[in-house]
Order: C-alpha cells, then sequence, then structure tokens
C-alpha cells in the first residue's frame, strides 16, 4: 500500500507540474505593439508625451493619453512652437507653409526638424518643425455662428425689435463656400417701424495656396429704402493675404483677405424707375480671434459696388464687430452695420446705420479633435 501511495504521489505531480511551471515573463512596455502604436511628443522644457496624436490647428496640438473602453477622454493640449521633437508612427497628413499637403509618419531630426516618411513609399525627408500649419485636419472644415436680438415694451408703449443673423463658412483645401444672411424687424402698436433682410452666398476656389477666383449672388430688401429687391452677381479673383496660422502670438488666428471683379447689379424699387448696370465690385474681410483664440474676436467685413458708366451710382455695405465667447459655444456680440447709396430714389436717405446686440452660437470644427 505504501508502495502504491507513493506511485499515486508521483503520478499527481507529474501532472501537476506544467500547470504550476512559471509562465514566461510579462514583455516589457518597450516590447509591447501598443506602446509601439503610441505617439511620442517631446518639449523643450524636456517633458515627454505619450498617446494618440489627433490633431494640429493654429499651433494647438492634440494628444489623447488614455485609452480603452474604461478609459476617461483625456486630452493634453500644447502649443505648436513648444514642441522639440516629435514621432507619429501611423500616416496623417501634415499640411505646410509652401501649401503642400504631405501624408506620411515622423520621426526626430535634426534640432528644429522632423523626418517625414510620406506614404506609401516611405521616402524621408527633412521638414522644419516651423514650417507645419496643421496635422490631422478633418478635409472640410465648418465655421459659423447664429445670433439673435429681441426687445418688446408694453404698457404705455408697445415697441418690439427683433433681428436674427447667420453665418456658414465651408472649408475644403480648394473650395471656400460662404453663407451669410440678416433679418431686421421693428414695429410700434403694430406700425411697422424698420424691416429689411440680406442674404449673401460666394463660393471661392483657391488656384494656389493664396490665389482663388471667386462668384458672389448678393440679395437686400429694405421697405423703408423704397426697395423690393436689390441683386448683385459678381465673379472676380481673390487674394487670402492672412490665414489662420501665418503668424504667432495674438496674432496667430487672425485672417484677411481681398477681391475685386465685374458685377451685375439691379435694383427693383416699389415706386422709383427700376435700375440696372455693370459695375465693379470689391469685398475686404478682415477678422482677428483674439485671448486664447476665441474668447474675443474682433471683425470688419465691407462690401462695394461702383457702378462702370456713372461714379454717382455707388453702394457700400459694411459689418463691424466684436464677439465674445460667455460659455461653451454661447456668445454674444456687438455689431454696427453701415449701408451706403450714394444715389438714392428721391425722399429715401441715402446712409442707414443699425446697431446690434445679439446672443447666439458660434461653432468650429477645426477645434473639436
Amino acid at each position: 500500500m505504501r508502495r502504491l501511495g507513493s506511485i499515486l504521489l508521483a503520478l499527481l505531480i507529474m501532472a501537476l507540474v506544467p500547470s504550476i511551471a512559471p509562465a514566461e515573463p510579462p514583455a516589457t512596455p518597450e516590447s509591447t505593439p501598443a506602446t509601439h502604436a503610441l505617439d511620442v511628443v517631446t518639449l523643450k522644457d524636456g517633458t515627454v508625451i505619450y498617446g494618440l496624436i489627433l490633431g494640429m490647428i493654429a499651433d494647438e496640438l492634440h494628444i489623447k493619453t488614455s485609452f480603452g473602453p474604461t478609459a476617461g477622454n483625456d486630452i493634453v493640449k500644447v502649443m505648436w512652437p513648444n514642441v522639440a521633437k516629435l514621432v507619429v508612427n501611423r500616416p496623417v497628413p501634415f499640411m505646410l507653409k509652401e501649401g503642400t499637403t504631405v501624408v506620411g509618419t515622423a520621426q526626430p531630426g535634426e534640432p528644429g526638424t522632423m523626418i517625414l516618411k510620406a506614404a506609401p513609399t516611405g521616402t524621408p525627408m527633412a521638414i522644419p518643425l516651423d514650417s507645419v500649419l496643421g496635422m490631422n485636419q478633418p478635409s472640410v472644415i465648418y465655421t459659423g455662428a447664429v445670433q439673435a436680438g429681441f426687445s418688446q415694451t408694453t404698457g404705455n408703449s408697445h415697441l418690439r425689435n427683433g433681428s436674427l443673423l447667420g453665418e456658414l463658412s465651408a472649408r475644403a483645401e480648394s473650395l471656400r463656400l460662404t453663407i451669410l444672411g440678416r433679418y431686421v424687424y421693428g414695429d410700434d402698436g403694430g406700425s411697422l417701424l424698420v424691416r429689411n433682410s440680406r442674404g449673401t452666398i460666394k463660393l471661392d476656389f483657391f488656384l494656389t495656396k493664396r490665389l482663388y477666383w471667386f462668384t458672389s449672388a448678393y440679395f437686400e430688401q429694405d421697405t423703408f429704402q423704397d426697395l423690393k429687391l436689390r441683386t448683385a452677381l459678381a465673379t472676380g479673383p481673390g487674394y487670402q493675404f492672412l490665414d489662420r496660422g501665418d503668424l504667432s502670438g495674438i496674432w496667430k488666428d487672425m485672417s484677411l483677405y481681398a477681391e475685386a471683379g465685374p458685377a451685375y447689379f439691379n435694383e427693383d424699387f416699389k415706386l422709383a424707375d427700376d435700375k440696372s448696370s455693370t459695375r465693379g465690385r470689391w469685398a475686404v474681410k478682415w477678422n482677428w480671434p483674439l485671448w486664447g483664440g476665441d474668447q474675443v474676436s474682433l471683425y470688419h467685413f465691407q462690401e462695394g459696388f461702383q457702378s462702370f458708366a456713372n461714379s454717382k451710382d455707388l453702394y457700400l455695405t459694411a459689418d463691424t464687430g466684436l464677439r465674445f465667447k460667455v460659455w461653451g459655444g454661447l456668445v454674444s456680440g456687438l455689431q454696427w452695420t453701415l449701408r451706403y447709396n450714394k444715389n438714392p430714389p428721391p425722399g429715401v436717405s441715402d446712409t442707414d446705420n443699425l446697431y446690434l446686440i445679439t446672443l447666439g452660437y458660434s461653432f468650429d470644427t477645426s477645434r473639436k479633435q
């Protein structure tokens, strides 16, 4: 029995040996595929950030640093001028200052440079870090705002005033669509005091990074200018003098463009004789986001139409204002709109001024990584 017990014990030990044998040592973090897939950002102060680079716009680099089904949405934001080295292990689009876009991976190069390996060939090229304007941006960037203002009195007076403003811009690499709209209404006890509206749609086709060709349509109505409908159809060249990322510091988000070209201009009046002419159109748009990119924005947009046949036939409109970020996408605004008609219908003033205080919502998909 004792011998039989010894044999059974020996067989039991032999059966358990494979199951209790030590497992292979765990792979070190350096050898795991997950770590190999991580991007690495080294800052000039020596800080090293591991994660997934989501993208970069207007000198702000977004890095996701936590992963997994239970991980939070931890995103670190660093300014691009503070980056000393960069490792990107998957092909992403890099937008360069000369206007080209290269899809590839990145490794550190000489100080102030990176080695960009273009996909799919893997051809390496040394790129200065300060020549990178954007990274992994969406193919179309949408910006815009919808704002409204309203006031009403009751009792001894019965005044109502309302305004609605909207704008939308969709920018791809070679195309930009802009839509603007405005409606203003006011009455006193049902007696109309003001009613006017305006709409613009414009398409820009970029021939180079800066030079583009535009086509635009402008529509306007104003009850107190005797105007049923003002229409202007125009086309011509434009130039983007400044775009986001061209400058640095508080100027980094500033943009400026100017354009000019021939236009067909038509005015349908209620009482006065209708007029149509060939005119020259010009437009200038300047936008300057301050303090954090979108906390406060100062802007000016001017559009004019001058007749080729009669120097007195000039029409000009301009919007100048400030927009303040309240919280999230909620914004408030102050705007002054000037409309000047050098040759108005009889009994109509040549200048109208509109002052607006509004509250609304703005959006910018380039800032949502």
